[in-house]
């Protein structure tokens, strides 16, 4: 995960003592090479991780961030991208992008502390919003509003002041005092039922960009975690009784991809009487018509029929597994950005 390995690196420098400047992107419009939420870490040394979209923007920023870091600064800069002022930097996207640029003090107390929390979050499942205080000129605390904890780290935002700004993307509050509120991490496993070609090829993209995913299978061979990077685990159980083995969530998400139609129908039967985010199969649209007739006289309604995806995957006309695994990829990504409001 790359927010994972950025957050990591940060602690691990805070530690050695050096400083370093956190650039996010907290506002964009229009054309733009990232959205909101894209963060890049410049750290002492001139080194870089991360991206705020790459080419001119990230070529300015990465300038300012080193001034920050000489001047021990926080400071936040718009970038307008339109026609007027495209010749400045050199690009013609046409949209606009604010980012906040934060400076960490390398052995600071209160910096260590929150990032090594942070790192933490990313080991559970839970819901969590990362809340910048946007303060030029000083490092200000962040803060983190957890579910079932509440505000953690310092500033004094109550839960009804802040549910409005609890979104699947981040959010700026442009009230004096003004924040930043992201998501940080999310609820909720990416089920893959089948461990063959497909899967192995999706476990690495999903947990690239931020899933946490489980493979199920009933071969041992095809449950070696060795043949899936960046998987959490993977269970070796019964595709007739899944519940003996996981239990569902509601922020869960299932992909249906076994050895045959058979074991895809006694998983996906079991799935749709269970409340579930995502539910896609992979199939052709002839296996479709046949699996929803064998699940509607099974007595599921024609209504639920309608949250499965299938086929599965975004239609990219892709035919290889890899190509396949980007499609399906592309489809949980959506799915996962249209979650807007949480339950606290």
């Amino acid at each position: 995960m790359v927010l994972k390995a950025l957050f990591l690196a940060i602690l691990e420098a805070l530690k050695k003592g050096d400083d370093l400047v956190l650039c996010s992107i907290i506002a964009s419009s229009g054309s733009t090479p990232r959205g909101i939420g894209a963060k890049m870490a410049v750290f002492a040394d001139g080194t870089t991780m991360g991206t705020i979209g790459g080419g001119a923007i990230e070529f300015e920023s990465t300038k300012l961030a080193i001034k920050a870091l000489l001047e021990k600064k926080t400071l936040i800069k718009d970038y307008d991208l339109t026609t007027n002022d495209t010749a400045d930097i050199g690009m013609i996207c046409g949209g606009k992008v604010v980012v906040y640029f934060q400076f960490f003090r390398g052995g600071d107390e209160a910096a260590l502390e929150i990032t090594a929390y942070i790192n933490d979050l990313f080991d559970r499942e839970v819901d969590t919003w990362l809340i910048t205080n946007l303060g030029e000129n000083q490092m200000r605390q962040l803060s983190i509003y957890e579910a079932g904890k509440g505000l953690l780290f310092g500033e004094d935002l109550s839960p009804d002041a802040l549910k409005p700004f609890l979104k699947s993307r981040g959010v700026l509050k442009k009230d004096e005092p003004s924040y930043y509120v992201e998501p940080l991490t999310q609820t909720g496993t990416v089920y893959i039922f089948g461990g063959g070609h497909v899967a192995q090829e999706l476990v690495p993209v999903i947990s690239h960009v931020g899933f946490r995913a489980v493979v199920f299978e009933d071969r041992t061979e095809f449950a070696s975690q060795a043949l899936f990077k960046g998987v959490v685990g993977t269970i070796i159980g019964d595709f007739k009784a899944i519940d003996q083995s996981i239990q569902l969530t509601p922020n869960d998400y299932v992909v249906i991809m076994t050895r045959g139609h058979q074991a895809d129908y006694e998983v996906l039967e079991q799935v749709m009487r269970r409340k579930v985010h995502y539910v896609g199969v992979i199939g052709s649209r002839h296996k479709k018509v046949l699996t929803f007739k064998r699940l509607m006289d099974a007595g599921i309604s024609e209504a639920a029929l309608e949250r499965i995806h299938s086929p599965i995957g975004m239609d990219i006309k892709g035919e290889t597994p890899a190509e396949i695994a980007i499609s399906i990829a592309g489809e949980l990504i959506r799915s996962r950005a249209e979650k807007n409001e949480v339950d606290l």
